[in-house]
């Protein structure tokens, strides 16, 4: 296909209109879209009328200079990796029924040297801070750690499914 100066000239008025170069490249036929983005660039075409539908920027909603009042947020004890996250009801506050006593065992915060078939494997702070240590108690039989660390990391299967299966209802 020829650039013939009628066509350019037409490629000028249609891009100054603000048409775009699929719609400019329909008007003059047998072109494609990026000929006529290739054609406005090297004519150096910049400029381009304002669409008539282009919409005024939305003001922005002023923001309250004084916070509002924090709700309080509901006790949680254990282990809540999975747990599906309860609905705040401000009438009534749940209270668990049963307090589950969470005892964290002291252990003898040992280093990876220090470690033995019965310490208890679980990493405790930032590896790569100076205090980083490992749990160090007495393991379960057969699990690299102690009964605290073990409840955290291992959960029941039956759990772990009713878990998951409340959250897709």
């Amino acid at each position: 296909m020829n650039w013939t100066d009628e066509r350019v000239e037409l490629l000028k008025r249609l891009w100054a209109e603000g048409l775009s170069a699929s719609q400019i490249a329909a008007e003059l036929g047998g072109v494609t879209r990026n000929a006529v983005i290739g054609k406005v660039h090297r004519l150096g075409l910049s400029g381009r009328a304002k669409t008539v539908a282009a919409p005024a920027p939305r003001p922005r909603k002023a923001r309250p200079t004084v916070s509002a009042p924090l709700r309080p947020r509901p006790m949680v004890q254990g282990n809540v990796a999975l747990a599906v996250a309860p609905e705040m009801d401000e009438a009534e506050p749940e209270v668990a029924e049963e307090p589950v006593a969470n005892v964290v065992p002291m252990g003898q915060g040992c280093t990876i040297l220090d470690l033995t078939e019965f310490s208890c494997r679980w990493p405790v702070g930032d590896p790569g801070k100076a205090d980083f240590h490992y749990c160090g108690s007495r393991t379960m039989t057969g699990l690299p750690y102690c009964s605290y660390h073990a409840r955290i990391a291992y959960q029941p299967v039956q759990d772990r499914r009713r878990d998951r299966r409340a959250v897709r209802i």
